[in-house]
């Protein structure tokens, strides 16, 4: 990190020489507000949406209002009274390159990593997604707050750089996903030629599109003025777009969160890394290499400093319409919207606050800069111990690829210790008190997995002479070994290669922000505040690599988590479980529970209960988890594997069926479990 150059520059230049000209900036006392007002009518429109005041048919048809009527009228009004003389045409250029570089970056990477069964259709959405940020209903609301009194012109670019993403590179996204509906197909009737016309003409139907290119036309014919007799009628409209956008942008929320599966999880972790940290960071490089247009190094900074906060804007909610248009990765985009939205306002408002600080100390930044990476220092080193132990204890540091796993996780103790002792000297005393902590922890760490191990409890109660009754508590039971046996196994051949890949591409976004800084000081010689920001993000993930590590690979399935749910459920079920009062259920749950149990549970008993040997003279009726899973799909029960597992833990919560030894939740996995003769099913 070039913490030198910042220390000599973090208090000089055009935005630090005058407390009032940088208080000029922006207005950030106008931010809180306007925050504050945005997310207040997002969050009325979740819960209006949660509460089922507005249902699912409702919120389309505002969402079809705000995307088709709204909106045009708001882009037309502002195309006509756009004044062209005072746009500074290379922040225009450099916004365009960067969206340009942000989407060609996750379409390869996307094409290259993901399965050819979906690769085209998540190349074209995440490429949308990555690029088309929430301009109008977020972004507007937010420039007009701290720009309004010091750069009004500003706010005339949000009209101008949002057909770029419409335009130019939703087409291409557009053209991915009818190539993968077009291989999806097995006839292939459809020529190329055809699904060319297709991406072209749904491009120009798009009524944000194509009120865009009338505006610009009337813009000419009107002479930059809306006519008299339509000015009322333009106005109405487009006054009707900022509080339902952001009603309608909550109301698209609810219920996103819970669709989300293991395996899109990583997806979206990078596409929202990208969204909020790639894409800024290019827009203001850009910005800074191109803008030669401004004599004042203060002007240059102020427009730097706006395309970094315009890049942090989060993805449009149309990304998601288009997502179920195509029946194509709903899952992630949708999930994806919602938390790039909430993570993006305290990006927004840090950024702000840092630009708008009349002066900064460069001894006192200094200082806390120290101390932030001293502290992240002992925290992360902390994490790569209780992960190291992790891999040792799992015996999986002697397989590929966690061997070179571990090798990088040790590099990074090294790192860790190393800044320790930098920053502690000799300090003994510090010294003895971090081991005598990692010592505690050990011990715990021991103790823990001792008591939790599949091998520490066994059922101590006499083996019954007869059938195994509502749970399995003979002695020797030869299918609670099995399912001890099972997990071991996939213990052993559990490789985690999307973890090892996550980590990889993680730690490339670290060094994509330690480029950005060393190309930040490269071309501005006053750093600015932002860089500021920068600086302690890079001091966080350099010296914070120990909580990526931690987050990956700290928690393993089979050691830590499978574990704890047992011992959780042996702390929760000491006494008898007893059945729950069906009114006490929900309402889905005795549904679901009535319907099984009235027209599916015989036939299902006949198709997957086996009898099996519990102990030497003992036997219960079960089946494994998975075949319940697979048993519901086939019957159309459920559509895939994880609406089937919801299905099962319904009827578990509803007493259909319980585990063997009820100690886990259902899963679908090879776990033992039974049906019951009492359920609560009303």
């Amino acid at each position: 990190m070039e913490t030198t150059e910042m220390s000599g520059n973090s208090s000089s230049g055009g935005e630090d020489m005058d407390p009032h000209a940088a208080h000029a900036m922006m207005s950030i006392n106008k931010l809180f507000p306007a925050l504050l007002e945005c997310f207040g009518i997002i969050l009325c429109g979740y819960i209006a949406g949660r509460a089922n005041i507005i249902t699912s048919t409702q919120a389309k048809g505002l969402g079809n209002f705000v995307s088709k009527f709204a909106l045009p009228a708001l882009l037309f009004k502002n195309m006509v009274e756009l004044d062209f003389g005072d746009v500074i045409w290379p922040f225009l250029w450099s916004v365009l390159i960067a969206k340009v570089s942000v989407f060609c970056i996750v379409c390869v990477l996307t094409l290259f990593v993901a399965s050819p069964a979906s690769r085209f259709s998540k190349a074209g959405l995440y490429s949308i997604f990555a690029t088309q940020s929430n301009d109008f209903a977020l972004g507007y609301p937010i420039v007009n707050a701290l720009y309004r009194d010091t750069h009004p012109e500003y706010l005339q670019y949000i009209y101008l750089v949002a057909p770029v993403s419409l335009v130019l590179l939703n087409p291409i996204g557009f053209a991915f996903c009818e190539v993968q509906k077009w291989k999806n197909q097995g006839d292939r009737q459809q020529s190329k030629l055809s699904i060319v016309g297709q991406v072209a003409f749904q491009v120009l139907k798009n009524p944000v599109v194509f009120m865009v290119f009338i505006g610009i036309i009337a813009h000419f014919l009107l002479q930059q003025r809306v006519p008299a007799f339509m000015v009322d009628f333009v106005d109405g409209l487009a006054n009707s777009f900022g509080g339902a956008a952001l009603f309608y942008l909550g109301l698209s929320m609810v219920g996103q969160l819970t669709k989300l599966t293991k395996s899109t999880v990583v997806a979206l972790i990078l596409l929202v890394t990208a969204k909020l940290l790639v894409m800024p960071l290019i827009c203001k490089d850009m910005v800074d290499l191109l803008d030669n247009t401004n004599t004042s190094a203060a002007n240059h900074s102020s427009l730097s400093n706006y395309a970094f906060i315009y890049g942090v804007f989060p993805s449009a909610p149309s990304v998601a319409i288009y997502a179920a248009h195509y029946n194509m990765e709903l899952e992630v985009v949708t999930s994806g919207m919602v938390l790039s939205t909430f993570l993006s306002a305290p990006i927004m408002y840090v950024s702000a606050w840092l630009l708008t600080i009349p002066g900064m100390d460069p001894k006192l930044l200094m200082e806390s800069l120290r101390n932030v990476s001293f502290d992240i220092s002992i925290v992360s080193l902390v994490a790569l111990v209780w992960t190291i132990a992790v891999m040792f204890l799992s015996k999986k540091y002697k397989r590929l690829p966690h061997m070179l796993t571990v090798n990088l996780l040790l590099a990074q103790v090294s790192q860790a210790i190393l800044h320790i002792e930098n920053f502690l000297l000799n300090s003994l005393f510090t010294i003895i008190h971090l081991l005598q902590f990692l010592k505690n922890n050990a011990i715990f760490f021991n103790i823990f997995f001792k008591r939790s191990s599949p091998t520490f409890q066994r059922c101590v109660l006499p083996p019954p002479a007869g059938q195994c009754g509502n749970s399995c508590e003979v002695q020797d039971c030869l299918l609670v070994e099995e399912e001890e046996e099972q997990q071991l196994l996939n213990l052993v051949t559990d490789r985690q290669v999307a973890r090892h890949s996550l980590l990889s591409l993680l730690l490339t976004v670290s060094l994509l922000a330690n480029l950005s800084s060393c190309l930040w000081l490269l071309f501005n010689h006053v750093p600015g505040r932002l860089y500021l920001e920068l600086q302690f993000f890079c001091a966080v993930v350099n010296y914070g690599q120990g909580f990526i590590s931690f987050g990956l690979f700290g928690l393993d399935k089979h050691l830590i988590i499978l574990p704890f749910k047992k011992r959780w459920h042996d702390l929760w079920n000491r006494r008898k479980r007893e059945v729950r009062v069906p009114s006490e259920l929900p309402v889905d749950v005795q549904m679901t529970c009535l319907q099984f149990v009235k027209y599916h549970k015989d036939q299902c008993s006949q198709d997957i209960v086996k009898k099996k040997r519990c102990g030497e003279r003992t036997a219960t009726h079960t089946f494994l988890g998975s075949d319940l899973v697979a048993w519901l799909q086939q019957t159309g029960l459920a559509q895939d594997r994880g609406e089937a597992t919801l299905y099962g833990a319904r009827l578990q919560q509803g007493g259909v069926l319980q585990h063997l030894r009820q100690e886990h939740d259902f899963q679908d996995s090879n776990f033992y479990y039974r049906f019951t003769d009492s359920a609560s099913t009303g």
